[in-house]
């Protein structure tokens, strides 16, 4: 099993061939190739390669699959004592990628 651990957002992930990840929004529409050029480590079977701190020349060739939104997160303001009470919710942006490979080279 080939996996790879990428950084895309400033947050890290593992992605494997032929799974989907899902990242913070990237500018792209449904469809679209995306390449991911932050490879921090490769493992494939027993070999692994670690970067410091990145790999030189190793990427991930993905899709957009899908952009959709996160759970709503609600936000309450409240001061005691006086009538303040402020309710706002947030919805997180994400796009779903296909891995389709991951190269050495």
């Amino acid at each position: 099993m080939k996996y790879a651990i990428v950084e895309a957002g400033g947050k890290q992930y593992r992605a494997e061939e032929g799974k989907t990840i899902t990242v913070d929004l990237l500018p792209a529409n449904i469809g679209d190739a995306v390449t991911l050029e932050s490879v921090l480590l490769v493992a494939e079977d027993d070999k692994i390669e670690i970067g410091t701190p990145t790999i030189k020349g190793a990427s991930l060739k993905t899709t957009v699959v899908e952009q959709l939104k996160g759970e709503k997160i609600l936000v309450f303001k409240y001061k005691p004592k006086i009538a303040y009470r402020r309710h706002t919710g947030h919805r997180q942006k994400y796009t779903r990628l296909l891995v389709e490979s991951i190269s050495m080279e």
